[in-house]
């Protein structure tokens, strides 16, 4: 019998180019549109390295959010040049698979991931103020029973996300912060919800800025 064809767009060869992993490694995806990058980016990823214990941290550059007005978004190699100056991280890769395999929505991202990497700890990372919008994501449930997921606090956001809809129906698989090492040997569903300094940087804003700016007017 043959196997069933992806629903994928993939190479010639047969595999999408990805950063190198290694079996067992733990690693973060970080997704976003990246529009910009800012210094707020490599803060909760180096929060997360460090509270996680992982071992990397993709920044998954997207085509598009579908819940967000694109009408502002840069391409997609621009986006890049610009998240890899910002990251400038030794342990920080920044990929924009999605567009190559044709893949819009985050629960699909995933699960090409799962199905090609089964032996790595993949951990989902997503900012608090997602959190609070998580329900509205196509196949949020599927997401997280598919690997466990960091939440980062931000400004404004951690008591909207602490009682949005997802966080109340997630609530008994949440682990306490004094353990988020152990998150990524957890079986899913698994998340955590991490506190401490948080940057008021926003893409949005800093778009804005760029809008008015005499420079950025040209």
């Amino acid at each position: 019998m043959k196997p069933a064809a992806s629903r994928f767009r993939i190479r010639p060869s047969g595999l999408t180019r990805l950063p190198r992993v290694a079996p067992g490694m733990r690693i973060g995806l970080y997704g976003g549109s990246f529009n910009p990058a800012h210094a707020g980016h490599r803060h909760v990823s180096q929060m997360a390295l460090k509270r996680l214990g992982l071992d990397r941290i993709w920044w998954i550059v997207t085509p598009g959010n579908p819940l967000k007005d694109t009408g502002e978004l840069a391409t997609t190699a621009m986006r890049v040049e610009e998240a890899q100056t910002v990251a400038d991280h030794p342990r920080i890769d920044v990929t924009a698979f999605e567009e190559e395999i044709g893949a819009r929505y985050t629960v699909d991202t995933l699960s090409y991931l799962r199905r090609r990497y089964p032996n790595v700890r993949f951990v989902w990372i997503m900012g608090a103020d997602n959190l609070a919008s998580f329900h509205r994501w196509r196949g949020w449930r599927r997401i997280a029973r598919m690997m466990p997921i960091a939440i980062i606090d931000r400004p404004g956001w951690t008591l909207k996300a602490a009682r949005s809809r997802s966080a109340l129906a997630l609530s008994r698989a949440r682990i306490n912060e004094a353990d988020a090492r152990a998150l990524a040997r957890l079986k899913p569903p698994a998340w955590t919800f991490l506190h401490g300094p948080r940057s008021h940087l926003s893409s949005t804003e800093l778009r804005r800025l760029r809008r008015t700016s005499p420079i950025g007017g040209r």
